[in-house]
């Protein structure tokens, strides 16, 4: 099925909020949101574009409160992390990350990602996030290095870049 503005306005909410509700990481209050601003919004064919529902779907979470982002941030698995191995993802980020090569990370890159992980959580309070399509692991780790480096005020910004990133490339994907 091709996705586009008549089939997206034709769904009803349950049907909506499955289809966009980890568009963001584990986080269905964003597809709700976007469901209750499309309920009030005439609906015209460019209405219920991709970049529509991408530029709604931005300014809900960056209106969000403080601790609302910070939840979403931390529903964001760690880079070959420990979901990661036991399978506990999101389809979306199991795809992401396996097409990076972090399914195939040898036992010192693993170490490495993982002593990288603990560090950053510790550091700045929510998993590094990356949006890691069209990257490699080497790539990855290098910029781990680097961002460790960053203050906490640089370092949410840049991960929320990278979030709502994440988010453009979900729904390229579901709307292609």
């Amino acid at each position: 099925m091709q996705l586009n503005s008549q089939v997206v306005n034709d769904l009803d909410q349950e049907q909506f909020v499955n289809m966009f509700g980890d568009i963001y990481e584990h986080s269905q209050w964003v597809a709700r949101e976007l469901w209750e601003i499309k309920q009030k919004t005439d609906c015209e064919e460019v209405t219920l574009s991709q970049a529509w529902i991408q530029s709604t779907m931005v300014r809900i979470v960056d209106n969000a409160s403080e601790q609302t982002i910070l939840s979403l941030l931390c529903a964001h698995p760690d880079l070959a992390g420990k979901a990661a191995l036991a399978g506990d993802m999101t389809d979306s980020s199991i795809s992401e990350q396996s097409g990076a090569g972090l399914d195939q990370c040898t036992e010192e890159e693993l170490t490495s990602f993982t002593q990288l992980n603990d560090a950053y959580r510790t550091k700045f309070g929510f998993p590094f996030i990356k949006a890691v399509k069209g990257t490699t692991k080497d790539i990855i780790l290098e910029d781990f290095k680097l961002r460790l480096q960053n203050t906490p005020e640089v370092e949410f910004e840049l991960a929320m870049n990278e979030v709502h990133k994440i988010a453009g490339f979900r729904l390229t994907t579901l709307f292609n």
